[in-house]
C-alpha cells in the first residue's frame, strides 16, 4: 500500500477509534462510515455527500445538489492525495452519475479518465472492484452494452458475492438482447440483497421487459414503500407511471408523474412522461409547455424527437424541423463524448429522414451484439420503410414475441404484415397496438386507426364445424424453422420468476391521499422449484 493510501486508512481508524471512545459504534454502509450512538438513539441524518456517495455506489438514484457535493468533496481530496485509488474510482462513478442527471454527456470523458486513474494507481478486477464496476456503469451509459457486459462480468469473476456489480450486468444483458442471463442476474441480485428499493426496481424493470405488468407494479410500489431518499421515491413513482403508460391509462401515468414532481421538482425523466400523457389526453398546448421546459433543463435528444412528432401531428412542420435539428445537434455532441445513439437515430430517419441510412446503422449494431427488444423492433421498422417489408418481418415478430406489451412494436408489426397482403395477423396486430394503448404516439395511433380502416371488417364465414353440423378437419400444427424454434424457447424461458402475490400500488395514494387501485394476480404459472426459489 503506497503512503497516501496508508494516511488514508490510519486517519479512518484514527476516526473510528475517537467514536468508540466517546461511546459511539461506527459501520461502514457503501464505502461510508456511519456512526451509531450507544442507547436507542438511532444514527445521525448522513450529509449530502455522504448521501451521494451511498446511492452512487449502490447504483441507486442520487439528487443531483448531493453528487454535485460529492464531486467536490473528492476533487478537494484528491488534488492533495492523488494516489488515493477509491477516492478516483468515488469520483468516476459520481462524474457518470452527474452525466446522467444533468443530461450532459461531457462528463463520461471525465469520469473514464478518473476511473483508469484509479486502475492506474490499484490495477485489477479484484484489488479494485469499485473502479472496474464504474467502467461498467459508465459503458452502459453510453449505449456500449458489451463493454459493460466484459466489465461488469469480471467483477462478478472476482467477487460473486458483490450484490451492486448485477443491476449493471442486469442492464447490460438487457441492452445486449440476452434476456435469460438478465433473469439469471436478477436471481442472485434478489438472494443477495432481497427486498430492498433498489433490487425491487430492477426486478420491475426486468418483469416490465417481460410482459409481467402486475408484477412489475408491485415491486415498484413496494420500493416506492420502501424509498428512503426522495430520489428514490421519484424513481418508483416514475416506474409506476410508466407501466400505466403502457396499460394505455394516461390519466392514471399523469397523477404518477405528478406525485413524482410533487417529491423531486427537477425529475426532468418526470416531466418529460407528463407531456406524453398531456398529449394523449388531448392537452396538447400543455404538453408542449411541458416538453419545453424538459428540453431547457436537461437537452435530450428523445425529447426533441417527441416534442418534434407531436409539432408534426399538429402540422406545425417548422417547429417540428426545430426539435429534429437539435437532435441531430445532441446526438452529434454526444458522440464526440463517446455515447453510442444509433437506436434513436435510426428511429429518427425511418420515419423523418433516410431509411436506408437507418438499416445501415442498425445493421451494424445488430453484428456488434445489440440485439435488443428495441433493436429488433426499430431494425425492421427500419427495412419496411426502407421497401423490404419480406426481410423486415422476421424483426417485428422477434420485438414482439419476448414478452414486452408495446403498442408501438404491435403498430409496426401490423403495418409489415399489411404490406406483405397479411390481412388477418396485420389487423390482429393493429388491433392489439390500440388496444393496448390507444394514444400511443400523436403521429402513429392515428396512422394506426387508419390501416385498420383500410383493412375492413373480417368476412363472414368460419370454421364449418363451429357448431358442431360440418365435417370434422383435423388441426396440424405449423412447421417452423429450427432457429425460430430455439429462438421463441430461450427468449419464453426466463431464469427469474415473477412472484404470484397480488400487488396493491399505494404510492400515489400515500402522496397524494388518492385512494389505492387493485391490480389482478399476475397470469405466468409459477412451478413449485421457481415458487420456493421466490
Amino acid at each position: 500500500m503506497n503512503a497516501k493510501n496508508t494516511m488514508n486508512t490510519q486517519h479512518m481508524r484514527h476516526i473510528k477509534r475517537a467514536a468508540l471512545a466517546a461511546g459511539v459504534g461506527a459501520v461502514l454502509v457503501a464505502g461510508v462510515l456511519v456512526f451509531v450512538p450507544d442507547g436507542d438513539q438511532g444514527p445521525p441524518a448522513p450529509g449530502p455527500e455522504a448521501r451521494a456517495r451511498a446511492a452512487v455506489g449502490a447504483g441507486a438514484p442520487a439528487s443531483l445538489p448531493d453528487v454535485a457535493a460529492l464531486i467536490r468533496d473528492r476533487e478537494a481530496w484528491l488534488r492533495k492525495n492523488p494516489k488515493d485509488a477509491e477516492s478516483w474510482a468515488v469520483l468516476g462513478s459520481a462524474y457518470v452519475e452527474r452525466g446522467g442527471l444533468r443530461a450532459d454527456t461531457a462528463y463520461y470523458p471525465k469520469a473514464e479518465q478518473a476511473l483508469r486513474r484509479s486502475l492506474k494507481v490499484t490495477p485489477g478486477e479484484r484489488r479494485n472492484p469499485a473502479a472496474t464496476a464504474g467502467l461498467a456503469s459508465l459503458a452502459n451509459a453510453r449505449h456500449d452494452y458489451a463493454a459493460a457486459r466484459k466489465w461488469g462480468e469480471a467483477v462478478r469473476k472476482a467477487d460473486p458475492a458483490r450484490w451492486t456489480t448485477y443491476p449493471v450486468l442486469i442492464e447490460a444483458y438487457s441492452g445486449l438482447g440476452d434476456y435469460p442471463a438478465a433473469g439469471k442476474a436478477l436471481d442472485k441480485l434478489r438472494a443477495l440483497r432481497p427486498n430492498t428499493p433498489r433490487v425491487l426496481s430492477v426486478s420491475s424493470a426486468v418483469y416490465r421487459d417481460r410482459g409481467w405488468r402486475e408484477d412489475a407494479a408491485a415491486k415498484a410500489d413496494e420500493a416506492f414503500t420502501k424509498a428512503g431518499t426522495p430520489a428514490e421515491k421519484a424513481g418508483a413513482l416514475h416506474a409506476l407511471a410508466g407501466l400505466a403508460w403502457d396499460r394505455g391509462e394516461p390519466k392514471e401515468a399523469l397523477r404518477y408523474y405528478d406525485a413524482a414532481l410533487k417529491i423531486s421538482r427537477d425529475h426532468h425523466q418526470s416531466l418529460a412522461g407528463r407531456a406524453r400523457a398531456l398529449a394523449a389526453l388531448d392537452r396538447a398546448d400543455e404538453a408542449g409547455q411541458d416538453y419545453q421546459a424538459a428540453i431547457a433543463e436537461r437537452p435530450l435528444p428523445e425529447y426533441a424527437l417527441e416534442l418534434g412528432e407531436l409539432y408534426e401531428s399538429q402540422g406545425l412542420d417548422g417547429d417540428a424541423r426545430s426539435q429534429y435539428a437539435l437532435l441531430r445537434d445532441r446526438t452529434a455532441r454526444a458522440r464526440v463524448d463517446g455515447v453510442n445513439e444509433e437506436l434513436l437515430l435510426a428511429r429518427f430517419e425511418s420515419d423523418h429522414g433516410n431509411p436506408r441510412a437507418a438499416v445501415e446503422r442498425l445493421e451494424a449494431e445488430w453484428r456488434r451484439g445489440h440485439r435488443s427488444m428495441q433493436m429488433s423492433d426499430a431494425l425492421g421498422w427500419a427495412l419496411f420503410r426502407a421497401g423490404e417489408p419480406a426481410k423486415a418481418l422476421p424483426y417485428a415478430k422477434r420485438a414482439t414475441e419476448q414478452g414486452m406489451r408495446s403498442a408501438l412494436f404491435s403498430y409496426h408489426r401490423g403495418e409489415i404484415e399489411r404490406a406483405l397482403e397479411m390481412d388477418g395477423p396485420a389487423r390482429r396486430h393493429l388491433e392489439e397496438a390500440l388496444r393496448t394503448n390507444p394514444r400511443f404516439s400523436p403521429l402513429l395511433a392515428p396512422k394506426a386507426r387508419a390501416a385498420l380502416d383500410a383493412l375492413g371488417e373480417l368476412p363472414d364465414g368460419g370454421p364449418k364445424d363451429m357448431h358442431g353440423n360440418g365435417e370434422y378437419t383435423p388441426l396440424s400444427p405449423a412447421p417452423s424453422t429450427p432457429a425460430a424454434s430455439a429462438s421463441s424457447s430461450s427468449s419464453s424461458a426466463p431464469s427469474s420468476v415473477a412472484p404470484s402475490v397480488p400487488a396493491t400500488p399505494s404510492a400515489v395514494a400515500s402522496v397524494s391521499g388518492a385512494p389505492s387501485k387493485p391490480v389482478s394476480t399476475p397470469t405466468p404459472p409459477v412451478s413449485t422449484q421457481s415458487a420456493a426459489r421466490n
